[in-house]
């Protein structure tokens, strides 16, 4: 049964708001005056952590009363009808990143603050009353006052309107969301400039930073804008859309209408030295939020069950945008790479959640944001329904549906009912099962008495209770087959005479397009095999994802898998190297690390790179292709680990000749940490912690982390757990990141995991609430993989298990270290034979 909602009582249509914020008190007062249809004589508003003073309605003081368990503001009206309530209330600067709260930085050794915005998901109650609620769509109106110094800029979802008696009047803001509200004030640089149609682009960082920083955000953003109007056939409806990096933010980015917030990290580029990995992320995460500006922001969904609505349209869009501004970037590649076994491989473990999900207690909202399946499972299925339609229906689908739903709210199956409409298709129909359903197939592809028949079957790594789901699965196959199959079974005929009429080896869900895998038989995959170097990248790569996927179900033998391997190991693709060495890297879980058995993986390593590694060298070379760009961290990085005389050699060079911010970004992150596992002393670790306290370059930041966890000092080590509540060093934001390198660092983890156990309610106070905190259970559990562990995971997290928004998180996790540990302790034997047979 649906709870009823605060908007059942009460209609908001416009919110003046006023604050007064002073940041040397953390004091927050303020005024909010809301006008709209009150449906009862009693109405409650959302607030969280407020100190309401008084309220009026119409003028006349009325009674009132504060309930911090349901998070509302109780009023008693003297009737219902349209009326204007004023709450004055007080409340506080959170350190919390959410609500209205700073982010700190250092100029010249000076610390300073910018104070911004997170009100995604349930978070505006707690800097202004309101219906906090998606469909509860109003105008606002700010008015903001602070502790204003002399050259210190302020910006918010609209321009500035006025400025009276140190009071910033900004223009109302069209009909939006609570949770899109934001603002932002302190010393800030900018670079602005205007598209075609008018809209002013900008974007906004504090001083820290270089002013070459901020050119390429803003070169994407201006383009993206540009794009999206003319694909969505729909203005973009506001007169600026500012792109603002804060130095404090929970989240990757947040797609405040028209004030666009940022982690720094993933909108400010160094021009000069950035690798084109990183360029490409942080494209898409821009390409990504603007795209959140039609989808999600102009049309909302009505409820958050409908949150992978926002998240996976945005999440495909991010694509076909940055595909079209950058084509040679070949970012439907990187979508192969990570999103689709990041969702795949989440949504094999039982009791995952499905896409739409149904939620009510505002503290398990949160916990829907699972980005391997609310993103990247959501937007997998949308690029199915892409395929399925073509983009010109998929243009005049979204045109229809942006105009019948602007300024308002819609669901799932209005979405459907667009494209399916523009496509002649019954899409919602085909959905329902994928939307619904939690999990995937697997195909299995066998010759059975000269016949070539499918059968499709959840396929779950670990424990599964096998529940007869069934999906409509587009075969795209590469012999006669039917579009759909939509049964349980099915049979395509003779093989012997598909196989020569098709003149190449069987394959399904050619392009990798739709979400599930094949397990092909004996004879049709020694067919693939036999005719590796015919398949086109993608199929290569897909073929690695499901063998790996099949492997660690223990549907195949994972030693059988660990003796293929080296038949990819010459590929020029950068997209099957990685996908090589996602599997290579995995049997690491099958040796102890210093063991004679790590001695033989490091030799298996050293065969499967040392060619490539050779061809590609440390720097970038005069006209070499994206594939050679793309794959050289990740060959090198094997070659590292197999210690490569060679490889260790020409890293240290570089180092020596090189200075640490300066070395080649790809690259950056491996040279600092061959040096300091191999030639590094107790001056150069203290010297690259010390850079990493000031510098200001986010990649640079991320490469320094990387270096710095995987030492193999423990006091070392012990130094850097000892810094994880220090702020002054490691932000809160950046912990998980500090957190995961140790806990993967043989020689850290037992470090990491103890800090976590002993400081978990620090955890919680610091971070939880927020949707990144249950990661840290993720990231631990991908990492567990011996029966120590998994009895300690178990013994830490079973008793946490009825944590609101924590809850499904530690089911699964349970799960998946379980389902690792008995893996390896079936198969470690075999792997570590076949990795030897390799090697001998």
């Amino acid at each position: 049964m649906t709870k009823q909602r605060l908007l059942d009582r009460f209609v908001p249509a416009h919110y003046d708001l006023y604050l007064d914020i002073n940041r040397a008190t953390k004091s927050i007062q303020g005024r909010t005056t809301v006008t709209g249809e009150a449906k009862a004589a009693h109405i409650a508003l959302n607030q969280k952590f407020l100190n309401v003073t008084a309220v009026s309605v119409d003028g006349t003081a009325v009674p009132f009363d504060l309930d911090a368990e349901k998070e509302t503001l109780e009023i008693d009206l003297p009737t219902a009808g349209t009326v204007t309530v004023v709450i004055d209330y007080n409340t506080r600067l959170t350190d919390t990143m959410m609500g209205i709260y700073p982010s700190y930085y250092q100029v010249d050794g000076q610390k300073k603050q910018l104070i911004g915005t997170q009100f995604e998901t349930t978070f505006a109650r707690q800097a202004f009353p309101c219906v906090d609620e998606p469909a509860a769509k109003a105008t606002f109106a700010l008015a903001i006052k602070y502790d204003e110094q002399p050259g210190e800029t302020i910006i918010a979802n609209m321009p500035e309107d006025h400025e009276t008696a140190g009071v910033h009047y900004f223009q109302p803001t069209v009909k939006m969301s609570t949770y899109l509200v934001a603002f932002a004030f302190g010393e800030m640089q900018k670079q602005v400039t205007t598209t075609k149609s008018g809209v002013q682009v900008g974007v906004f960082a504090t001083q820290a930073h270089q002013a070459k920083e901020l050119t390429f955000a803003l070169d994407i953003a201006k383009r993206a804008i540009e794009f999206y109007e003319d694909f969505y056939q729909t203005p973009y409806p506001l007169p600026h859309s500012w792109q603002l990096a804060l130095p404090d933010f929970s989240a990757g980015a947040m797609e405040n209408w028209g004030l666009v917030t940022y982690r720094e990290a993933y909108l400010l580029v160094d021009p000069d030295n950035t690798a084109l990995e990183t360029k490409r992320v942080v494209a898409t995460v821009i390409t990504h939020e603007l795209a959140h500006q039609w989808f999600g922001d102009l049309v909302t969904m009505n409820w958050w069950d409908d949150l992978w609505l926002n998240e996976s349209f945005a999440n495909m869009m991010e694509y076909v945008a940055l595909d079209a501004l950058e084509p040679t970037w070949h970012v439907w590649e990187m979508f192969q790479t990570s999103e689709a076994p990041m969702a795949l491989q989440r949504d094999a473990t039982d009791g995952v959640q499905s896409v739409h999900v149904a939620v009510e207690d505002p503290r398990e909202i949160d916990a829907i944001f699972d980005g391997a399946i609310v993103y990247a499972k959501g937007s997998r299925l949308l690029v199915m329904v892409r395929a399925l339609i073509g983009d010109q229906a998929l243009r005049t689908g979204l045109k229809n549906y942006f105009a019948a739903h602007q300024y308002g709210n819609a669901k799932g199956q209005d979405l459907w009912q667009a494209l399916g409409e523009a496509a002649g298709m019954d899409i919602g129909a085909l959905m329902h099962a994928w939307l619904e359903q939690p999990g995937y197939p697997v195909v299995e592809a066998k010759v059975v008495d000269g016949q070539l028949q499918l059968s499709q079957q959840q396929f779950f790594i670990g424990d599964g209770n096998e529940q007869g789901r069934r999906w409509p699965l587009p075969l795209n196959a590469n012999f006669t087959a039917p579009q759909l199959m939509e049964t349980a079974s099915l049979e395509l005929g003779d093989y012997a005479g598909l196989r020569q009429a098709a003149g190449t080896p069987l394959r399904l869900n050619v392009g990798n397009a739709a979400h599930y895998i094949v397990k092909y038989d004996q004879t049709l995959l020694t067919d693939l095999l036999d005719h590796l170097t015919e398949l086109d990248a993608i199929a290569q790569l897909q073929l690695l994802q499901d063998l790996r996927l099949l492997a660690e179900a223990r549907q195949i033998s994972y030693a059988q898998l660990a003796g293929w391997l080296p038949r990819f190991k010459a590929s020029q693709s950068a997209i099957v190297i990685e996908a090589l060495y996602q599997i290579t890297n995995g049997l690491k879980d099958f040796v102890t690390p210093q063991t004679a058995a790590e001695k033989v993986l490091k030799g298996y390593f050293g065969q499967l790179s040392q060619q490539q590694a050779a061809r590609l060298g440390w720097v970038k070379q005069a006209g070499e292709g994206i594939d050679d760009e793309l794959m050289r961290p990740t060959v090198l990085a094997a070659a590292l680990y197999a210690e490569d005389p060679a490889a260790l050699a020409a890293a240290h060079t570089l180092f020596t000749q090189t200075p640490a911010a300066e070395l080649p970004a790809d690259v950056r992150a491996l040279v600092l940490t061959n040096e300091l596992r191999h030639f590094g002393d107790e001056a150069l670790f203290q010297t690259l912690l010390a850079a990493y306290r000031q510098t200001s370059d986010p990649a640079y930041k991320k490469d320094l982390t990387a270096a710095l966890t995987k030492v193999d000092n423990p006091t070392w080590l012990k130094q850097l757990v000892d810094h994880f509540e220090d702020a002054a060093t490691i932000k809160p934001q950046d912990l998980r990141a500090w957190y995961r390198g140790v806990l993967a660092n043989p020689v850290g983890q037992q470090l990491a995991w103890d800090w976590l156990r002993q400081e978990w309610g620090w955890l919680d106070a610091t971070v939880g609430g927020d949707m990144e905190f249950a990661t840290f259970i993720t990231v631990t559990a991908r990492l567990f993989h011996t029966r120590q562990r998994q009895t300690e995971f178990s013994a830490f997290f079973a008793p946490k298990v009825n944590t609101p928004g924590l809850t499904r998180e530690i089911e699964m996790d349970i799960k998946v270290v379980a389902s690792k540990t008995a893996l390896v302790e079936a198969e470690a034997t075999a792997v570590q034979a076949a990795v030897a047979a390799v090697v001998d």
